[in-house]
């Protein structure tokens, strides 16, 4: 039988790339996300189109139980939703603080609470939770989305041992710099919290540097990193985390190696700060 998987976020870039992956390697997949009508091409690939909002517990729950009545128990879910919000900690709202948290953390772990009871009585099944390196780095002006990636990469080191005696499988995926709509959200978001504000100059450094690492060359592609989730979920002993695109090994290397003083140096010189 045909192995199914859900992929959140699924209406572009990486999303959009890992459901033809999957589609691809031969799984039914049910592609995800609140903007259906950016789908189309999906669904004339083979997918199957799942209208959901990972900040609304009744549209998750009742996805999942369209998929149970449809398909039978996820043997993969991919938690792909997500954004990046930028600006001062002093000047983001507290509620749009909240909603970064809400669609990259809390809606996350709340899937991966409605599918593990199926994957657990079947003693099988895989969760690969899409994080960032910015899940194991800082940059300035970035300090909730940088909060909500930490938390992800926290939430699924407990959660695959938590879950290892289950026959489940937990797997990061920590994406370097990609070419998709992420940087460009984050870029507005950066520079529509800091206008007027003393921030307000180093928010442009920030972005023109966000700029410069999403043009081809410097940011991989979102197929890249699609066909590494596609690895993984069909390896029989995943790694527990693939750093992917955008010399996203180096960057993590070089967080791991320095002292934090030195990496602080670096950022501070790369961001003008």
């Amino acid at each position: 039988m045909q192995q199914v998987a859900l992929v959140t976020g699924a209406s572009s870039g990486i999303g959009e790339a890992t459901v033809r992956a999957l589609l691809g390697a031969g799984f039914t997949v049910y592609a995800a996300a609140r903007r259906v009508e950016r789908m189309q091409g999906l669904k004339d690939d083979g997918a199957r189109i799942l209208a959901m909002d990972v900040t609304s517990d009744e549209s998750m729950s009742a996805g999942i139980q369209q998929i149970r009545d449809e398909a039978g128990e996820l043997d993969v879910l991919v938690n792909n939703a997500g954004y990046g919000s930028y600006g001062a900690l002093e000047r983001v709202p507290i509620d749009e603080a909240r909603r970064q948290f809400e669609v990259n953390v809390f809606g996350l772990a709340r899937l991966a609470q409605l599918v593990i009871p199926g994957m657990r009585d079947r003693g099988s099944g895989t969760i690969v939770n899409i994080s960032s390196i910015g899940g194991k780095f800082y940059e300035p002006l970035g300090s909730w989305y940088h909060a909500a990636k930490f938390a992800v990469e926290g939430l699924s080191d407990s959660l695959r041992i938590e879950l290892k005696p289950f026959g489940i499988r937990v797997v990061l995926i920590e994406p370097g710099p990609i070419l998709s709509e992420w940087s460009t959200i984050a870029r507005d978001s950066l520079l529509e919290n800091s206008e007027g504000t003393p921030y307000q100059e180093n928010a442009r450094k920030v972005a023109n540097v966000l700029a410069d690492f999403d043009r081809p060359g410097r940011a991989g592609v979102p197929e890249e990193v699609a066909g590494t989730i596609a690895r993984a979920v069909q390896s029989k002993n995943p790694a527990a985390r693939y750093p992917v695109g955008g010399n996203a090994g180096l960057i993590l290397a070089a967080r791991k190696l320095l002292p934090d003083r030195a990496f602080d140096a670096i950022v501070g010189a790369i961001y003008g700060h």
